[in-house]
């Protein structure tokens, strides 16, 4: 350590720096790499689940983004919950549950099925994330300490994304698609067992009461919003869009004013007023926004138009992950150096220079373009996340680390529901009005106009020819929506950049913030 950090002192050493904070933190990145490896296997198995289950194109997108809704919903209130019995404890329960509904996913049998099993997914989701994040904030007390434990957190989640599309690559092309979810198991076996050993407890000793009234209202809420911002952009604006918008819009406003008033708040509106805290949350919902409905589409871009076998697409998206764990090791040290604004708004701008070169994409472009924008937006993320992270964690007490966390996280976790909804919606739209060759059965163009996977399987009945035009009109069509949705992340990730230079002015991890 640096002379100006801690000085270290036999009681020092017991507080500051525990023994066996490293070997905790190996237990945390656990459940990080849980959440993150499920969230990817998914896009992979999306192909072989929709032959399986035969969703409609509505469905399927319920399928990628009830999780995250749900999560998004529950999430202040578990990072609340934690700060009030313990984080730990609500670790190890929600890992349990996790694994539990994990296998209600593998042996789904409808899409309604499937759809509830992701959902209740989300409620176990909800509590392991802000718990992680919240525990190392307690047990790394050292800012350096502390900004290499949340590098490593972070870099286990990009590690996460790599590891579950080639692990998920290498189970589909062996077994059924449900097995994606059962590799949760022995992970959740592993992180229980040791936890309960390894983990110390932590909580806020003054919280209060949970106030159930804010959990009802949070939930409502962000599930409201979220719902009719997905609607409005799938199927135009509508009665029941703007009747959800406006029951979420009053909870939100029923939520903060509760806040305000309450004791014990849920959820401290105060840590908003910092302007580090606030930008870094605002930066990490538009980075997600603007990556998640592209990430969730190149799954099925290099399976199903460049004709790519699971494994082979799981390793083709490598690199975003390769680049995100190496800078996210050393992002606390850059951002150290040179400033907070220069390593996020850099980083930013980088993941938007990426996407605008995903705008020129076409089904026969070759990997290494591929690949290079893929390397170049993991860069961006591993140093614009690990940063924003540490200065959320960095703002606010240790005792209010769970709800600083839960925040975090929802702003992520809104971020990607958002980024599929409005994103994805822009790839169905503009895929669902390609031309049907002439000749094609109707009830075959019906099926072919829901879903890419859905054109291929319907395709196969139609003789050779028919069948590659068909196909043919379908992925030109897919990868004609995924072009204008990368050219919108673009845009989001340049302009989030621009703002991010402005709001995090001033803003530092070196020792002058109060830890």
């Amino acid at each position: 350590m640096t002379s100006g950090t801690v000085q270290r002192t036999s009681g020092a050493d017991e507080t500051l720096y525990r023994p066996g904070r490293w070997l905790a933190l190996a237990v945390l990145v656990l459940a990080v790499l849980l959440v993150a490896v499920d969230a990817t296997v998914l896009g992979l198995a999306t192909p072989f689940l929709s032959e399986d289950l035969q969703p409609t194109g509505t469905q399927l997108l319920w399928i990628g983004d009830v999780y995250s809704f749900v999560i998004a919903g529950l999430l202040v209130s578990m990072g609340s919950l934690g700060d009030r019995i313990g984080r730990k404890k609500l670790l190890l329960t929600g890992s349990v549950a996790f694994g539990a509904v994990s296998v209600l996913n593998a042996y789904a049998t409808t899409p309604e099925m499937m759809i509830l099993a992701r959902a209740l997914l989300g409620v176990a989701g909800a509590t392991l994330m802000p718990s992680t994040l919240a525990l190392i904030r307690n047990i790394f007390h050292d800012p350096r300490e502390r900004s290499i434990a949340i590098g490593i957190w972070g870099a286990m989640a990009s590690a996460g994304a790599a590891v579950g599309p080639v692990v998920g690559g290498f189970l589909l092309e062996h077994f059924w698609w449900g097995s994606v979810f059962l590799i949760n198991l022995p992970v959740m076996a592993v992180l229980v067992v040791v936890g309960v050993k390894l983990l110390p407890e932590s909580k806020n000793p003054v919280a209060g009461p949970w106030d159930l009234v804010s959990v009802a209202l949070s939930l409502i809420g962000m599930i409201g919003v979220v719902y009719a911002i997905k609607e409005a952009a799938s199927h135009g604006v509508s009665w029941e869009a703007g009747a959800a918008a406006l029951v979420g819009a009053a909870a939100l406003y029923g939520f903060v004013r509760r806040q305000l008033t309450l004791p014990s708040p849920l959820l401290d509106m105060r840590l908003f007023r910092n302007r580090g805290f606030s930008g870094a949350v605002l930066a990490d919902l538009l980075t997600i926004l603007g990556l998640s409905g592209l990430v969730f589409f190149l799954s099925q871009f290099l399976q199903l138009v460049q004709g790519r076998p699971p494994f082979e697409a799981g390793l083709a998206e490598l690199p975003a992950a390769i680049g995100a764990v190496a800078t996210g090791l050393v992002a606390g040290r850059f951002a150290r150096r040179f400033s907070v604004r220069s390593v996020v708004a850099g980083g930013l701008a980088a993941m938007g220079a990426a996407l605008a070169v995903l705008t020129f994409i076409g089904s026969s472009t070759g990997y290494p373009l591929l690949g290079a924008a893929l390397l170049v937006v993991g860069v961006g993320a591993g140093f614009s996340f690990t940063v924003t992270a540490d200065v959320i964690l960095s703002s606010v007490p240790k005792e209010e680390a769970g709800s600083a966390s839960a925040v975090s996280e929802t702003a992520y976790e809104l971020g990607a529901a958002l980024g599929i909804a409005l994103l994805g919606s822009i790839v169905t739209g503009v895929y669902r009005d390609f031309a049907t060759p002439a000749g094609v059965p109707a009830e075959v163009a019906s099926a072919a106009h829901e879903s890419l996977g859905g054109a291929v399987e319907a395709a196969a009945v139609l003789p050779a020819q028919q069948q590659a035009e068909l196909v043919g009109a379908a992925q030109e069509a897919f990868v004609e929506g995924l072009r204008l949705a990368s050219g919108v992340g673009a845009a989001v990730l340049l302009a989030t950049a621009a703002a991010a230079w402005f709001l995090l002015r001033g803003q530092r991890l070196a020792d002058g913030i109060e830890h």
